[in-house]
């Protein structure tokens, strides 16, 4: 499995292997079958997220019972694991000094 350097953007969702603007907060190297599972956790991410806004304009769910904002964090954890595994040294330590990880997902 040949793996690629990629620019990755968590925040805005962005993958490229191309660096442009503000899409290089972190630096990986991946198989296509890498980038296809960083996208559905992405994209998982999305749609937790929409659902969390309906949510929001819905007062009669409680926040601890909201089950989109669980889904939203649990992917979020999920690709920023998956981007500290395929980083280069920079993006580990990045990663690391965010401290959303915690030292069993290192």
């Amino acid at each position: 499995m040949e793996k690629e350097k990629y620019y990755v953007n968590i925040g805005t969702g962005e993958i490229s292997q191309m660096e442009y603007q503000n899409n290089d907060e972190f630096v990986i190297y991946a198989s296509m079958e890498d980038i296809a599972l960083l996208r559905s956790k992405m994209e998982n991410m999305h749609g937790a997220s929409f659902d969390s806004f309906i949510r929001a304009h819905i007062p009669i769910v409680p926040y601890h019972n909201d089950t989109a904002n669980d889904e939203y964090d649990d992917n979020l954890t999920e690709a920023y694991r998956m981007v500290y595994e395929l980083g280069d040294n920079q993006t580990k330590a990045h990663i690391k000094s965010m401290g959303i990880l915690s030292d069993n997902h290192m």
